[in-house]
């Protein structure tokens, strides 16, 4: 972070002396005016809801430029990492800084691969927790309860505790994952095995059952992965802003992430693949497209096209192109070219690549039209996908995390407010009160 050699003067038109503050420059990107000082000078806030203007801390994990269409995990363009890394190397690369080399590896995934059981007791969390309750609102509760278990690892003033902590984190969120998709269907919990990879180990344990052998089949095993390594961190998202706002507090690891899954879990943030999908139940059939995208259109109507724009991406979503190509290779693979729904997906993302309506205004499919499409061809339920997601993302909060805990100029989160409510008043009494 270097000061720029300009400066941003704010004067007032009141009459009261002008301020000046310093201007920071970071590697790339927007400069950002630091405006600490600013309330302690002039008695001011800023006023900035959903902080879209606010830089809330540095940060040297993840940079989006959302004109072009960039995303970089330190550095590295996600289109190279999603071709030339795995879901291991990714999360080496966000909690360290860089990728690793072979031993750096093998060392990395050997000590993920060593913790992804959990205390046999979790077992009896699920228990207490209705069969049809929602994938998340188990994670949170069974996430948050790790805290319970993991004494030795919660001093976050201790870089080699916050390490492990992280380690168990990445570990065992995809035991949890798939425990909570197991008992909302009545089968057994399937343990964890050693000698398979981290994405082939989930698939096992969601899929697999006593009965046979489960049969790893590498192309779907590999969506997975590209799946995980797309979603592993979005920078200062609400989800991850969650996770730090609670980690400042000097909140506990496991309870920071469940934090941010439970911010997560709005429909606003993470639900977004599965309203996709459920748009596409919703149209039913190829032939009802035409009608769809004529009420889309429509302001008047209401409906929305889901799965397509993205907040931060004016241009595209560089994970989409990477997703589109995992999507084709998965239903090929499983011959589901025809299934009705996926055949709708595809007429829908043709007309809609096509459209002067939906090219004009930028409406490109997004990473979450082409994930939920994959998840749903693996054989994920729709109300889990949220749930692959934190599994994901999980190695992005506990990255983001680790750095805000070990960044001297991280305070208490505190934001400000403009009160609008009652000046100061007298009670009165319960017999004068109208």
């Amino acid at each position: 972070m270097n000061i720029s050699d300009t400066k941003a003067t704010l004067s007032f038109s009141d009459g009261g002396p002008s301020v000046e503050m310093p201007i920071y420059k970071g590697t790339v990107g927007p400069d950002v005016i630091d405006i600490r000082k600013l309330y302690g000078t002039t008695g001011k806030f800023t006023y900035d809801p959903g902080f879209m203007s606010t830089a809330s801390c540095n940060s040297s994990i993840t940079y989006i430029d959302g004109d072009k269409g960039e995303l970089q995990y330190r550095g590295y363009p996600i289109e190279q990492l999603a071709v030339n890394a795995d879901f291991m190397e990714s999360c080496y690369l966000l909690l360290n800084g860089d990728l690793p080399n072979a031993v750096q590896k093998k060392q990395f995934v050997d000590t993920v691969t060593k913790h992804t059981m959990v205390h046999e007791q979790m077992q009896f969390f699920f228990r207490g927790f209705r069969r049809d309750a929602h994938p998340m609102s188990v994670l949170v509760g069974t996430v948050g309860a790790l805290a319970s278990f993991y004494h030795d690892s919660l001093d976050i003033n201790d870089a080699k505790q916050r390490e492990i902590s992280a380690i168990r984190l990445i570990a065992k969120l995809p035991t949890l994952v798939a425990m909570a998709y197991k008992y909302s269907i009545g089968q057994p919990f399937v343990y964890p095995r050693n000698d398979l990879s981290y994405s082939a180990n989930f698939m096992r344990m969601m899929f697999g059952n006593p009965c046979e052998e489960y049969k790893v089949n590498d192309v779907l095993v590999r969506a997975l992965d590209r799946i995980l390594i797309l979603h592993a961190d979005h920078e200062q998202n609400a989800s991850t802003s969650t996770v730090r706002l609670a980690g400042s507090s000097g909140a506990n690891p496991f309870a920071c992430i469940a934090a941010g899954i439970a911010c997560l879990w709005g429909p606003a943030h993470g639900g977004a693949n599965e309203a996709a999908l459920n748009m596409l139940k919703e149209i039913g059939t190829v032939d009802k497209i035409p009608a769809f995208i004529a009420q889309v259109k429509d302001k008047n109507s209401g409906v929305k096209l889901m799965g397509f724009g993205h907040r931060v991406y004016k241009n595209f979503d560089p994970r989409a192109k990477l997703m589109r190509e995992t999507c084709h290779e998965v239903l090929q693979e499983l011959g589901l070219q025809d299934d009705p729904l996926f055949k709708l997906a595809m007429e829908l993302e043709k007309i809609a690549l096509n459209d002067e309506y939906f090219v004009s205004r930028k409406l490109y499919p997004n990473v979450d039209f082409y994930s939920g499409i994959v998840q749903s061809a693996l054989g994920i339920p729709v109300s889990l996908f949220t749930g692959i997601f934190a599994m994901a993302r999980t190695i992005g909060w506990i990255a983001q995390w680790n750095e805000m805990i070990a960044d001297p100029e991280q305070k208490i989160g505190r934001p400000r407010q403009l009160f609008v409510g009652s000046a100061v008043r007298d009670v009165p009494p319960l017999k004068d009160r109208k």
